[in-house]
């Protein structure tokens, strides 16, 4: 079985072309939603309030994530501390979930696939793309974030063009581009290979 590695910038349009790879069949795995409910686990939890202290959660299994991204988004050292705990519960999940999948390829969504070395494990990858003016605009009307949060969180994130050099193939999402075309032709290529 083919693993697809999907990503792009933040507010680039990950979860739209997510979104149509699951309507055409294709299994999805989205990391960064699996990330969200690692902050549950017994063990990361604990090694979380170990950093931060317990008023990091919310509640027992909740936690403040306004707070999180205002640390960790914040200091380098704090992030890559709080991503050697994330990323190899991730990977965990991701392994059993891909254990029971049954077609001929999967889609792993990631917003930091390269920064966190999960390309690594993926047969090609796709990158979805997006101008940077047009995502800090998404991204603040989506998160209700200000322009400078944004920019904050897209200096943790590796650049376009690194990021473009690095795909196999490219989703261009903006202006007047038709996505779905775009993708049903990665996809007869995805299955040319199987």
């Amino acid at each position: 079985m083919l693993k697809i590695g999907l990503t792009g910038g933040i507010g680039s349009g990950k979860t739209v072309v997510s979104q149509i790879f699951k309507n055409i069949g294709i299994p999805v795995f989205c990391a960064d939603s699996e990330a969200k409910k690692t902050y549950c686990d017994d063990d990361v939890r604990k090694q979380i309030i170990n950093i931060f202290g317990k008023q990091i959660y919310i509640s027992d299994t909740c936690i403040d994530k306004q707070l999180l991204a205002s640390k960790i988004f914040n200091d380098r050292q704090l992030l890559a501390k709080v991503n050697s705990i994330i990323h190899p519960a991730v990977r965990r999940h991701f392994e059993n979930w891909l254990a029971k999948q049954k077609s001929a390829y999967i889609i792993h969504e990631a917003a930091i696939l390269f920064e966190s070395g999960f390309d690594k494990f993926m047969s090609k990858i796709i990158v979805v793309h997006a101008p940077q003016d047009l995502r800090i605009t998404r991204v603040m009307e989506r998160d209700k974030q200000t322009h400078q949060q944004v920019i904050k969180r897209m200096e943790n994130q590796m650049s376009d063009e690194e990021r473009n050099a690095r795909a196999d193939f490219i989703v261009d999402n903006y202006m007047n581009i038709p996505v779905l075309p775009q993708i049903l032709k990665i996809h007869k290529k995805i299955i040319e290979l199987t």
